[in-house]
């Protein structure tokens, strides 16, 4: 049994002084066969513990139904972090932002008005009742119980929000509650209203930054004198969202930083060691005076790449922790081997329209609503309805889209209307009259500051003309699978760009190795490999290729589907190197 404790600014385990060396490793951003591999690098780095966020959207996905298989599986990661030989700081709170879709928090807070990470007593019912189901996951591996769980968050960056202390205390004698006795910390910036607001009583501050260390512990020291100075996240690289260049940060430089941490006896933790990948939807997005959504890679420019390779970060920082601390003996743990697979054609493909009532059920709605009202999480919404004509000349506005709508007339795209560019389009409605189908995507909810309350599809209504447009038919695309799609329904002589899915098979001969899907020519969509969300891509860059891990593949034929849309490219290429 390791516990973890503090005496004036020196950590102890077990009774011996300890400089904590951690490093971020997201489980749910790693398929499960890889869990091992990363964490090895991660020990091979000279870290002695990883540290992780839990995210309750992933956990608890539909109020009361719970996942805890597969990549959900936070208690056999732990299992495989103490088979390594590591210990676990676990970020459990309802909050984690991350860059993760509505920062952690489950879609379905957002169907009713509810107010969220304050003491408000529904809210508060919401978050007890997932930890009464996450907790027993994780207290028999806590350190007090023999585990390697040495130090449980009880929110984060909480002091850049708001500044309940009710809400903070309620959370900390929830956990209390429920079993977890070991260390408790808060981490916010190591700034005075950050501070104040996100300190808790009993509780030990950390802070997060990604320089001027001397600057940020002195904060620290103002308000905490005599704990131990750590900072929870060491921001050594960072994040992209689609429009941006891709981020790197000197190596120099972030070496430097770690080494005056390290130097002054500061513990540490890497955000991020490994960074991943945010697979499926499950990309965040952040809102500061506009919307920006965070691009499928979460590769953070870390010491170990998306794919888990060893960089020339991980070998700069690794020579500073040899300065402090015993570096493991033997090689290095190789990267994973990477294939280029060549090129694939489109086999079978079918327009949206097409098959689009064999997946989704219609609902009729008076008003067009957010996606969380109609119990939708993720995905694409359509909505339509019929405008009597003519109308010549008018202009139709979507008040207000949530994040990118395509506007069709009789099936023609008549538009693409986005959260960042909110223009209305001009549109003529024949004399008969026009059928309008409005496709929304949700690109990721904001997982950061105060337009957290992000619901998602048509938050308001449909305006022709200044005139809102009622009675609507509402079709929830969450694409959880893809058993709907039709591939042999007759095909409609549908003009200009149109929403589809197009099927391909990758064949491998051997066992499969990883690869990076790269979509020259297609322009914005979904990609599914044997029913696994790889995530979006987007010819808006940065990003031009897709991970494909090797465990998703398999010997033989794999079976591709592509949810294009606008204008398919063809063909698929499969690489050996990203494209970031």
């Amino acid at each position: 049994m390791t516990t973890l404790s503090y005496q004036g600014k020196q950590f102890f385990a077990d009774g011996q002084p300890i400089q904590l060396i951690s490093g971020a490793v997201h489980y749910s951003r790693v398929v499960p066969e890889y869990w091992e591999d990363r964490l090895l690098k991660l020990k091979a780095l000279g870290c002695n513990c990883v540290e992780t966020y839990i995210a309750w959207n992933l956990h608890e996905p539909r109020e009361g139904k719970f996942n805890f298989e597969g990549m959900a599986d936070i208690a056999e990661f732990i299992r495989v972090v103490e088979r390594v030989g590591l210990y676990v700081i676990v970020r459990p709170s309802p909050y984690i932002c991350a860059e993760w879709e509505f920062g952690g928090l489950p879609a379905w807070l957002l169907k009713d008005e509810m107010r969220l990470r304050c003491s408000e007593p529904r809210y508060l019912d919401k978050v007890a009742a997932y930890y009464d189901a996450l907790l027993p996951q994780l207290t028999p591996l806590l350190a007090t119980n023999g585990g390697p769980i040495i130090a449980v968050q009880i929110e984060n960056e909480y002091g850049s929000y708001g500044n309940d202390q009710a809400y903070l205390q309620a959370l900390r004698q929830m956990l209390i509650e429920r079993g977890i006795d070991v260390l408790l910390f808060t981490s916010d910036g190591p700034q005075d209203d950050m501070l104040q607001g996100g300190m808790a009583e009993g509780v030990l501050a950390t802070v997060n930054f990604g320089s001027r260390v001397e600057e940020a512990f002195d904060k620290l020291k103002e308000y905490q004198p005599d704990g131990p100075l750590m900072c929870m996240e060491y921001w050594n690289g960072w994040f992209d969202h689609w429009f941006e260049q891709h981020h790197t940060r000197n190596v120099e430089d972030a070496a430097k930083v770690l080494d005056d941490m390290l130097r002054i006896g500061a513990s540490v933790n890497f955000y991020m060691a490994h960074g991943g990948t945010n697979f499926g939807f499950w990309n965040g997005a952040n809102h500061g005076g506009k919307y920006e959504p965070t691009v499928t890679s979460y590769d953070y420019d870390a010491a170990i790449s998306e794919a888990g390779d060893i960089t020339p970060k991980y070998h700069a920082f690794r020579e500073v922790i040899g300065k402090y601390a015993l570096l493991p003996e033997g090689e290095l743990p190789a990267n994973t081997p990477k294939a280029d697979y060549g090129t694939v054609q489109v086999s079978r493909s079918v327009y949206l329209f097409d098959t689009i009532a064999a997946m989704a059920d219609a609902k009729t709605s008076v008003c067009p609503e957010p996606m969380e009202k109609y119990g939708q999480n993720y995905g694409f919404i359509m909505y339509s309805t019929r405008i009597s004509g003519p109308r010549p000349e008018s202009r139709l506005t979507i008040q207000d889209v949530r994040d990118r709508a395509l506007v069709f007339l009789d099936r023609k795209l008549a538009g693409i209307i986005e959260r960042w560019d909110p223009k209305s389009i001009p549109v003529i409605i024949p004399e008969g009259g026009a059928q309008l189908d409005i496709l929304v995507e949700n690109m990721g909810r904001v997982n950061y500051g105060p337009e957290l309350y992000d619901r998602k599809g048509i938050t308001h209504g449909v305006r022709l003309n200044g005139q809102f447009l009622f009675h609507w038919e509402v079709r929830n695309l969450e694409l959880e699978t893809l058993d709907g799609v039709n591939f042999d329904a007759p095909a409609s002589k549908l003009s200009g760009e149109q929403p589809g899915f197009y099927e391909a098979t990758l064949t491998i001969e051997g066992t499969p190795k990883d690869t990076f899907l790269r979509l020259d020519g297609w322009k914005k969509g979904v990609v599914f490999i044997n029913g696994f969300n790889l995530g979006r891509y987007w010819e808006a860059g940065p990003q031009q290729t897709l991970f494909v891990p090797a465990p998703i593949l398999r010997g033989g034929d794999n079976h591709i589907v592509v949810f294009e849309l606008h204008a398919a490219g063809n063909p698929l290429r499969f690489e050996a190197e990203p494209s970031l």
